[in-house]
C-alpha cells in the first residue's frame, strides 16, 4: 500500500474511533480533520506517530495538540463559516489548518518566529490561504484586527488575558481557553453578549504555558498538552 494510501487509512480510522466515538459531533470538524494531514506538521521520523490519540514535540519545548484535543476545542467555537478567528499559538500549524477550513478568515499568532515560518509554509503548501500568521506575544492578542468572532488559545493562562478579553465580538463571540498553572488547568469556554459574559468550565486539561505580559512570565516545565480526558 502507498504511503499515502496509510496515511488516508489512519486519518479516517483517528476521525471514526477517536473523534465520533468520543463524542464529537460536529459534521464540519470531523470534515476538516478528515482533510487535513496531520502527519505534514510533524517532522519526517514521527509521521508514523502522526494519527495517535497523542500531542507530539515540535520543537522550542513546544508539541502538536493530539486529534482529540484539535476537534473538540473546534467544536466549541461552534464556526460555521464566515468567521474572523484569532487563533494564540500557532505551534505546527495543525490546528490553524482545522480552523482555516471551519473558518472566514484565520489570525494566528506565534512567538516562536521558526515556528511561525514553518507553519506558514506548510500551510501554503496545502493551498490554505485564508490566515495571516504573525510572531509576537499571544497573550495580547492583535488589537488592530479585532472584534474577533472566535478566539482559540492553545497555551495555558493564568487567568483569562485581558486584551483577548477586549477583542472578542461584543454579539455572541465565542472565546476557549485552558486556564491554570502547572498543577492544574481547565479548559473553559468564554461567551459575550455585550457587557454579558459566560464563563463555562468545560474539562480538565494540560497545555504548555502561555508566556507573555498577560500569561506567565517565567518559563516553567513545558508539558505534553494531552487532555486529562
Amino acid at each position: 500500500m502507498a504511503k499515502r494510501d496509510v496515511f488516508q487509512t489512519a486519518r479516517e480510522e483517528m476521525v471514526v474511533r477517536q473523534l465520533a466515538e468520543r463524542g464529537i459531533r460536529d459534521a464540519r470538524v470531523l470534515q476538516a480533520m478528515r482533510d487535513i494531514p496531520r502527519h505534514r506538521f510533524v517532522s519526517a521520523e514521527l509521521q508514523h506517530l502522526a494519527y495517535r490519540d497523542c500531542p507530539l514535540p515540535i520543537g522550542d519545548n513546544q508539541t502538536i495538540s493530539q486529534p482529540y484535543m484539535v476537534a473538540w476545542m473546534s467544536e466549541l467555537l461552534a464556526l460555521r463559516g464566515g468567521e474572523r478567528v484569532l487563533e494564540v499559538g500557532t505551534g505546527s500549524g495543525y490546528q490553524t489548518a482545522v480552523l482555516c477550513a471551519l473558518a472566514g478568515q484565520v489570525y494566528s499568532l506565534e512567538r516562536h518566529a521558526r515556528l511561525a515560518d514553518r507553519a506558514a509554509t506548510i500551510l501554503a503548501e496545502l493551498g490554505l490561504n485564508n490566515v495571516e500568521i504573525h510572531v509576537g506575544d499571544g497573550s495580547q492578542g492583535l488589537a488592530d484586527m479585532a472584534p474577533f468572532d472566535a478566539i482559540i488559545v492553545t497555551a495555558a493562562a493564568p487567568a483569562l488575558p485581558g486584551p483577548l478579553r477586549s477583542q472578542l465580538h461584543p454579539q455572541g463571540g465565542r472565546m476557549v481557553l485552558p486556564v491554570g498553572d502547572d498543577r492544574q488547568q481547565y479548559l473553559e469556554l468564554v461567551t459575550r453578549n455585550g457587557d454579558r459574559w459566560q464563563i463555562e468550565r468545560v474539562g480538565a486539561v494540560r497545555f504548555v504555558p502561555l508566556i507573555g505580559r498577560y500569561g506567565f512570565r517565567a518559563v516553567r516545565r513545558d508539558d505534553d498538552d494531552s487532555a486529562v480526558v
